[in-house]
Formats: C-alpha cells, sequence, structure tokens
C-alpha cells in the first residue's frame, strides 16, 4: 500500500510540474478534438443562455442518473428545456456528454457557461456521462474516453488533479453515484489521468 501511494504522489506531482507554469489560454481559443462530435443546444435561457465562460478553474464528473439512456437522448433532454412554459422550470446542461460506447457530445462551447455545477458554473467545465444500471457505473469505453477528455482540459486549462472533481465535491448531490460511494475508485480515475497526461503529454 505505501509502494503505491508513493507511486501515486510521484505521479501527481510530475504532472502538476509539466502543468504548472503555463498560462491557461482563452476557453474560446481551444479546437475541438477530433474525437468528440459537436451537437450545440440551441441559445436558450434554461439550457444554454451563452453566459461567457472567461476562465476555468475545475472539471466536474456527473453521472446522467437515467440508466440505459444514451447521449443523444441526454442531450436532447437540455436542448428540449428550451420549450418550457409556466412558473416552474428546470435549468440545465453540460458541456459534454459521454455514451456508453464512447462517444462524446459536445452540447455547450467551452467559452459559454453550462448549467450543470451551480454554484460553479462560472468558472467549471461538466461532463456528463452514461451507464447501464443503477450502480452508476461507467462501462470501459465511456471510463476511457473520461480519462482522454479530462487529460485533454488539463492540458488546455493548466488544471492539476485537484482540479478534477465530482459535482458531489460541490454541492453534496450523491453525482457522478459510483464515484461518490466508492471513494478507491474515484482516486484510481484520478490517478488513470495523471498516467495518460504522463504518458502522451498535454
Amino acid at each position: 500500500a505505501a509502494v503505491i501511494g508513493i507511486a501515486v504522489i510521484v505521479t501527481a506531482v510530475l504532472v502538476t510540474k509539466k502543468l504548472t507554469g503555463r498560462k491557461q489560454v482563452n476557453p474560446a481559443d481551444v479546437a475541438v478534438p477530433e474525437y468528440v462530435n459537436v451537437n450545440l443546444l440551441t441559445p436558450n435561457e434554461y439550457s444554454r443562455p451563452q453566459i461567457p465562460l472567461e476562465k476555468v478553474n475545475g472539471i466536474v464528473v456527473h453521472y446522467v442518473a437515467n440508466p440505459c439512456s444514451t447521449a443523444l437522448e441526454n442531450r436532447n433532454y437540455f436542448e428540449g428545456l428550451k420549450d418550457q412554459s409556466g412558473s416552474k422550470t428546470v435549468s440545465a446542461s453540460s458541456h459534454y456528454i459521454i455514451g456508453a460506447d464512447g462517444t462524446i457530445l459536445q452540447c455547450i462551447p467551452l467559452d459559454e457557461v453550462a448549467y450543470g455545477n451551480y454554484p460553479r458554473n462560472e468558472d467549471t467545465v461538466s461532463i456528463e456521462c452514461c451507464h447501464p444500471d443503477e450502480s452508476g457505473a461507467f462501462q470501459e469505453m465511456t471510463y476511457q474516453s473520461l480519462v482522454e477528455l479530462v487529460a485533454f482540459l488539463c492540458g488546455k486549462f493548466n488544471l492539476t488533479m485537484d482540479n478534477v472533481i465530482r459535482h458531489y465535491d460541490v454541492t453534496g448531490k450523491d453525482c457522478p453515484k459510483y464515484f461518490v460511494e466508492h471513494e478507491d475508485a474515484w482516486n484510481a480515475f484520478k490517478e488513470d489521468v495523471a498516467k495518460y497526461i504522463e504518458e502522451n503529454g498535454n
């Protein structure tokens, strides 16, 4: 256990050194990776308010809490919020949604706020992940896409593993459920991201 702990610390230190000291880019200047499918929401007050996101201080991992749903179905739910009427309305969205097959959809541009992480919508990027059952555990392809996307965002925005958080860490909500209930899995995920950056650069 001590050896594993030392390895994690060494990896984190190396990744931190690699990322610190670099100026953060403007979110508007970040090019979309070729593996991301862009399917932006229609501008509207409930899911894409077009509020500027000027600096990214955190990457927030979520789960969709809707077992067996697809990335597109969750994207379309956000899209449908624009058609609400009446006094009781819902505001929700995410920058990215990762499907069970590893497909990544981008719903909100990186230089705009998404409604996924109040009260930190203004300085975080949100990533929703699909899952097959009530446990909230991600399938392997979802997990690998999440590792790659988080590593990409850490590199672009000069962030360390301390800036990679769960929705739970901001609001106390049981989200992403599996990573909240299994702290060891959450720590292993961040270790995998750090390892990916160390092996592939940023």
